[in-house]
Order: structure tokens, then C-alpha cells, then sequence
């Protein structure tokens, strides 16, 4: 049960598919005037000529509750009619756009064109999709992420999607990112006196919630606030439940496991949440200097989801 001991004012930071699992809990439990969710919008590329932003779409299909569930990403009843027709007119296909999925990408495009913000197309599709809580983009600018592999710098859904993840990278760079201002209101949201914590979610923390905190001021004002700054590890059991962050973590020359990630992170953390298997963990991530929460993360059901996010709040009241 949430404690009703403090008003929770939260800022969750997401990428995709494993972030918005707990953005959805956090959504069930905390009304809408009490939680704001960052999405990742570094991924985002032009495809087509339609303006994608997987991570943004996740999350709205996700606290939508229209999200394919089956897949992790796109949404629910999807068909593949245009996908195929593409393929047979000599299009390429490496990118999977559903049917359904194309109107959000459709209207997406026509609302950036006709000169909104990519904040305000966002909340426009959110009203479309019944999403009550806010969903907020990193940055109204252009942030793209580019992978350096041992051969040539790609595009990061060329390295995502087309070449699954398979050269091995080097480095990682945000284009365009030393001249982004945070979104507006995340920004606000972040200066806000009553904010009671910021948690960063079970995502990539490389390629999904670097972008976000490597806005030129966002750190800073992270450390700098009242609020408790909590992490969820992505690794349980020396593996990523989703994704390549493990890979990526081998070739960089870190070691696969949440106290890594936790050194990573570094002094933008006050608290940190490792799962039961990693119990083992615990002491060394606690003589760092940060609180610890050891935890089933694994959010297979919506039960999980709720349960987890609910510990974690509380978990943020025990911080400070």
C-alpha cells in the first residue's frame, strides 16, 4: 500500500518498452496532477518522410493501454497490409510499421509541419489515445543518437533495428544535443519545490536515459534538487531483461551487473533498486554512499507493475 504520510510529485525518466512497464504502474497508482513522464526522444529519425519517435509512441500505447503486448511495441490488433505491399513494390521493410501504427506517424508529421512543437503534437496524440498523465519529450529540439561501431558511425535504428544491434560499438554520441533546451515543462516540472522524486527507470542507460540527462543543465539541477533521484537497475542476474544494454556493457569494457550500472550513474543517485537476485550486491552499492532497495523488478503482469512502483515510492520517502 502507498503510504498517504507525503503527496507524491513525481518525474519519471523512460525510454521504451521497459520503462514504460513502470510508467504504467506508476500511472495506476499516482493520479495525473502528480505524475510526469520524460520520454527519450534521441531515437527518433525521419522514415519515409514521416517523423517516428518509437520511444514516445511506447509509452503513449502503453499508458493508452492500446500497446501490443505480444510484441512489446506497436500496438494492439495490429495488420501488416501496407508493410506487405511495401515489400512487394521494392520498399524497404527493416522497419516495422504497422497499419494502425502509420496514423500516429501520419499525424505526427502533418502536426510538425504545420508548425507545433513535437511537445504539442505529443499532447494532442496522448488526448487521441485517452492517456491522462503527461507525457513529456526530453527536448523540443533535434537530439539524434549515433552508435561508433569498430567499422563506421550508424544511425542508431540502422544499429537497432536493421543490423540488430550485432557490430560491436565504441562509442556513443548525441548529435545536436550541446545545443538542446530541455522541454519546457519538463524543465518546470523539474524546478518544482514539491517535487518528492525523480526515478529513473528500468531502461538502457546508455542509449535511453543518457540523452535525457546529457541536456546541457539537466544534471546539475538533478543533483541540486530537494528530491531523492532513484534508479532501477536493467540488470538482473548479470543480464538486461530487454535489449542490448548487457552487450553494450561487455563491449565497453564494464562489467555486466547493477553495481556497475549503479557506478555508472554515479553522484546523480541518492537511491538505487537492484532485484532479489542480486541481493549479494547490495552491500558494496550501499558503501558507495546510496540507500538501496532490493526487490522482485521483474514486471511480467500488471500486478507487478503496480506493486513495484508502489515500493518504490516508498522506498523515496525513507531517502531523505
Amino acid at each position: 500500500m502507498l503510504s498517504k504520510s507525503s503527496k507524491h510529485n513525481v518525474l519519471n525518466f523512460s525510454g521504451g518498452v521497459g520503462g514504460a512497464k513502470l510508467a504504467l504502474g506508476l500511472s495506476r497508482v499516482l493520479p495525473s496532477n502528480q505524475l510526469s513522464v520524460v520520454a527519450n526522444t534521441a531515437d527518433d529519425f525521419d522514415h519515409f518522410g514521416l517523423h517516428i519517435s518509437p520511444d514516445l509512441d511506447t509509452l503513449m500505447y502503453t499508458l493508452g493501454e492500446v500497446n501490443n503486448r505480444e510484441l512489446g511495441w506497436g500496438l494492439d490488433s495490429e495488420t501488416w497490409n501496407m508493410l506487405e505491399n511495401l515489400g512487394q513494390l521494392g520498399g524497404e521493410t527493416w522497419f516495422q510499421l504497422g497499419d494502425r501504427d502509420m496514423a500516429t506517424h501520419l499525424l505526427r508529421s502533418q502536426y510538425l509541419r504545420e508548425g507545433l512543437l513535437l511537445s504539442e503534437a505529443t499532447s494532442k496524440l496522448c488526448k487521441r489515445l485517452g492517456v491522462t498523465h503527461e507525457i513529456l519529450p526530453m527536448t523540443d529540439h533535434k537530439v539524434r543518437t549515433k552508435v561508433q561501431t569498430k567499422k563506421e558511425m550508424l544511425e542508431f535504428q540502422e544499429y537497432f533495428v536493421r543490423q540488430r544491434c550485432v557490430p560491436v560499438i565504441t562509442d556513443i554520441h548525441f548529435d545536436g544535443i550541446e545545443d538542446a533546451l530541455p522541454q519546457e515543462c519538463f524543465e518546470k516540472r523539474l524546478k518544482d519545490p514539491d517535487l518528492s522524486a525523480l526515478i529513473i527507470g528500468p531502461s538502457n542507460p546508455f542509449v535511453s536515459v543518457d540523452p535525457i540527462i546529457s541536456i546541457p543543465g539537466i544534471r546539475s539541477l538533478m543533483i541540486d534538487s530537494d528530491a531523492p533521484v532513484i534508479a532501477v537497475s536493467p540488470i538482473i542476474d548479470g543480464d538486461a531483461v530487454k535489449g542490448p544494454a548487457a552487450k553494450m556493457m561487455r563491449e565497453l569494457n564494464m562489467s555486466v551487473s547493477c553495481s556497475a550500472i549503479a557506478e555508472y550513474y554515479g553522484d546523480l543517485l541518492n537511491g538505487f533498486v537492484i532485484d532479489e537476485r542480486d541481493a549479494q550486491s547490495a552491500e558494496r552499492i550501499r558503501n558507495s554512499g546510496l540507500k538501496v532497495l532490493v526487490t522482485p523488478t521483474l514486471m511480467r503482469t500488471i500486478d507487478d507493475r503496480i506493486r513495484l512502483a508502489t515500493e518504490i515510492l516508498n522506498f523515496s520517502l525513507t531517502i531523505y
